[in-house]
């Protein structure tokens, strides 16, 4: 079967495209690893009426609901190439099988590359955070940090304070500029400068960060923001442009997220910087939409 779409990646992002594409009518194929970026968070927020949910539950609910579709078809399996083939596209999945479209929307997200501290990961999406308008909230007035991982952490800093008392933690990166060391002081943020040797706390709960010198500073929650990755390289397989983004690689892709190759269409964390589940399925409905378009008025795919 050639479907009119196939949708690489099954989490807000690429649910929410082939919702729109199953709705216009259209057949369509969401291919998903099953290993979504918020899988290690207990609960979303600020995504309009699921407020406090599970993520997982929330996708969960999303696959139920556009399986109801008969036009829809979910495919779980991991995507090892691509290809244009005809006036569509083919992709390759593990075991063998291959799946054939006129249209192509990639929505495989992307993954944090986390700095190599003990401790760091375990508690990545509890305890160690990286977004505080997704949760920062939960931590309000609670003494928090920041763990330096590039030129934008002084400036994550400073939007941290909002929530609550904040440490710069330096890891050994070297002196900050005098205008950026005085700007700190002024928001109250202190600076330490001392590499971090671990971080500590019962199971995925922070209590504080171990310094190489033994010193230990207490904290409810440590912010990082870093490097990202794309979870397939297809994108660049196929000839879209990818540009390097704030903190890693992204998809360039118009206001209609119209990648550069025409019938391609990227949406979500892969495609955008920054990065929340809101965004992501705000996008997965302007690719959806713009997709199906493009299928009626043939123009529109280039």
């Amino acid at each position: 079967m050639r479907y009119d779409a196939l949708v690489v990646g099954g989490s807000f992002a690429g649910l929410s495209a082939a919702t729109y594409i199953a709705r216009a009518r259209r057949s369509v194929c969401v291919i998903d690893a099953g290993a979504p970026r918020n899988r290690f968070a207990a609960a979303s927020h600020g995504f309009f009426g699921q407020d406090g949910q599970d993520p997982r539950a929330m996708i969960a609910t999303a696959r139920a609901q556009l399986s109801a579709y008969p036009s829809a078809t979910l495919v779980a399996g991991e995507v090892t190439g691509a290809q244009a083939s005809g006036d569509g596209f083919a992709l390759a999945l593990v075991g063998g099988a291959r799946l054939e479209g006129a249209r192509l929307v990639l929505a495989f997200g992307i993954a944090d590359v986390l700095p190599d501290l003990p401790g760091l990961a375990e508690r990545w999406g509890t305890s160690v955070l990286h977004c505080p308008y997704c949760h920062g909230f939960e931590f309000a007035g609670r003494p928090l940090g920041v763990l330096h991982a590039g030129p934008l952490s002084a400036h994550q800093a400073q939007l941290i304070a909002e929530w609550g008392p904040t440490t710069l933690f330096l890891n050994g990166s070297g002196p900050l500029d005098d205008d950026t060391s005085a700007t700190l002081k002024e928001r109250g943020i202190r600076v330490e400068p001392a590499p971090v040797r671990a971080l500590s706390g019962e199971g995925r709960a922070l209590s504080a960060v171990v310094l190489s010198d033994g010193r230990a500073v207490t904290l409810d929650a440590l912010y990082v923001a870093p490097r990202t990755r794309l979870n397939s390289p297809i994108a660049g397989e196929l000839g879209c442009a990818v540009d390097e983004g704030p903190l890693g690689p992204v998809i360039r892709t118009d206001a209609a997220k119209r990648t550069t190759v025409p019938g391609i269409y990227a949406a979500g964390d892969a495609a955008r910087a920054p990065h929340s589940a809101t965004w992501a399925a705000a996008d997965g409905v302007t690719a959806g939409v713009s997709l199906h378009q493009s299928l009626v008025f043939r123009t529109l795919a280039a």
